[in-house]
């Protein structure tokens, strides 16, 4: 059995969107950050950076233990080679997902992260939210770029890459960012939205919060 403990964000729904697409059984356990509940040490002893989503694969062989797994791109990864799905077996395309997986962790989220921080403040400032949202729209110019020439970011086919994107670029909005001056991302944007992995996977994310 797998299960998955997160909340409602854009992390976390990047592990069911995989598990729908993967088509695997799954049970989302929810750890109410606005509560703290990721601050407690039973959390903490899964995953010591107190952050969601964390994994727990428990179909290892007998004797070998559970996988517990932090890290939404290494619980991407994890999946994808468990499964032999959105992950190609080697070669070049194999390189273009994780070099999109590496771009994602460094340019992609930290720049969304950043501007959903600045949004959360009780008073934002309107010079720190501009230099924000300028860093948004560079990072969305890039992924612009690749989309112009392939259907997915990291080539012909829809990946675990695609998936890692979508997570952040799903919450846009509640940063204050527009796709309109992106009009490939705006297409790949409302494709993957539409799969109804997707579909399923965020309203079962968003539950967590309810």
């Amino acid at each position: 059995m797998l299960e998955v403990l997160a909340f409602a964000t854009p992390n976390s729904v990047k592990v069911p969107i995989a598990l729908e697409e993967m088509r695997l059984d799954y049970r989302l356990v929810p750890v109410n950050l606005r509560q703290g509940e990721q601050k407690a040490d039973a959390f903490r002893a899964m995953n010591p950076n107190a952050k969601v989503p964390v994994l727990i694969d428990r179909s290892s062989k007998p004797g070998e233990g559970d996988v517990v797994l932090s890290e939404s791109a290494a619980i991407l990864v994890y999946l994808a080679e468990k499964t032999r799905q959105l992950l190609p077996k080697d070669g070049a395309r194999r390189g273009k997902v994780f070099e999109q997986l590496f771009f994602h962790a460094s340019g992609l989220s930290p720049a969304f992260l950043q501007a959903f921080l600045v949004a959360m403040q009780s008073s934002p400032q309107p010079e720190a939210q501009a230099r924000a949202l300028a860093e948004v729209d560079r990072v969305l110019g890039v992924l612009n770029s690749g989309l112009e020439h392939h259907p997915f970011v990291a080539g012909d086919a829809y990946s675990i890459a695609d998936i890692a994107h979508f997570g952040w670029v799903w919450r846009h909005q509640a940063i204050g960012a527009s796709l309109d001056k992106f009009p490939f991302v705006t297409r790949w944007y409302g494709e993957i939205s539409a799969r109804p992995a997707v579909v399923t996977a965020v309203t079962k994310t968003l539950e967590l919060a309810q």
